[in-house]
């Protein structure tokens, strides 16, 4: 499904970036229309060649956009969606087949499959029509109450893990080796360590990757979502309404799940999630080894360059470390 194992720090942030930025998702706000071939006006023509019942609604871009997918308002009530590289088609299949399964057992909404549309008119790829989800993305202010919003969270993560895991799509190369062990990014955060060395505590920071690598998970297999982030969080009202983009979800090992630990919350409501969530010290130890994976990608691309990012990663860093350093 996905491009092969990225070949420098930078890599996995140009193909990945929703998942590479833990402070930051890469989504594209206000975007314009066009963006990798795909505009409205091509929507409008696949609307109307395979379900024409809807032709006559209007297509509109999303406000803020994610990078895998390009995603269009359809009337009122829906929205289109389609995958902008062959890397991202499979997630559609997968997607299709498994959110109507995984949806009755968890506590907030996730996506609706309306209706599967086919390549055409030139757009070489699958694409879906899915239900409107009314919400905003979970920045800060937007929530009224952090601490119950991490237990919130928690609650999905855990909800999520004891949905029926079997025949579920293993954890591989479909969800970038979420669900799998850290160590297939080990020679990219190796080669992240060294570029940055002397400008963050590499030698704590590889305890921290030693320590996630050491910590192999035995459990069995759970469902994740591999992408918790703000940009996939919706609130309304201050609370978490729905989650979406489970491109990256699989069966697997859900260490990856806790990383918004320490991209989002901080002091209690980062007590409340670790508190709500549970799991072993052997699952945060690997929780610790793909956030500080996610923040030292992106430190590499920012730090000459984005002075407010580099700092809020740096301070995302420090806090990995002192996490490590309490609990190890």
């Amino acid at each position: 499904m996905r491009p092969r194992k990225p070949g420098s720090c930078s890599r996995e942030i140009r193909l990945r970036g929703a998942i590479a930025e833990s402070h930051h998702p890469e989504v594209v706000s206000t975007p314009p229309d066009g963006r990798a071939g795909i505009d409205a006006a091509l929507v409008k023509r696949l609307i109307a060649a395979q379900f024409p019942q809807w032709s006559h609604l209007p297509v509109t871009p999303v406000e803020v956009d994610g990078w895998d997918n390009r995603t269009y308002r359809l009337g009122a009530e829906m929205t289109v969606r389609l995958p902008t590289a062959p890397g991202y088609v499979p997630a559609v299949d997968k997607e299709d087949r498994w959110l109507p399964r995984l949806a009755p057992s968890l506590p907030v909404a996730v996506p609706t499959i309306v209706a599967r549309g086919a390549p055409g008119d030139g757009y070489p790829f699958p694409w879906s029509v899915r239900g409107w989800i009314e919400g905003e993305t979970a920045a800060r202010a937007r929530i009224d109450d952090m601490t119950r919003f991490a237990v919130s969270v928690a609650e999905f993560i855990l909800a999520l893990q004891r949905c029926d895991a079997t025949g579920g799509p293993q954890a591989g190369e479909h969800s970038w080796y979420r669900g799998a062990s850290p160590a297939h990014y080990d020679d990219e955060t190796r080669r992240c360590l060294a570029a940055l060395e002397g400008r963050v505590d590499t030698g704590r920071a590889a305890a921290v990757w030693e320590a996630a690598l050491a910590a192999e998970w035995h459990g069995a297999p759970v469902w994740f979502h591999g992408d918790i982030a703000p940009g996939n969080l919706l609130v309304a009202d201050g609370k978490l309404v729905a989650v979406i983009d489970f491109g990256t979800s699989g069966v697997g090992d859900p260490a990856c799940d806790l990383v918004i630990a320490w991209g989002m919350f901080e002091g209690e409501s980062r007590e409340a999630f670790r508190h709500a969530v549970g799991q072993d010290e052997g699952t945060w130890a690997r929780a610790r080894g793909w956030a500080l994976w996610k923040a030292l990608l992106v430190l590499t691309q920012h730090i000459d360059t984005d002075p407010e990012r580099a700092a809020g990663l740096r301070r995302e860093i420090d806090e990995i470390l002192a996490d490590h350093d309490r609990f190890a």
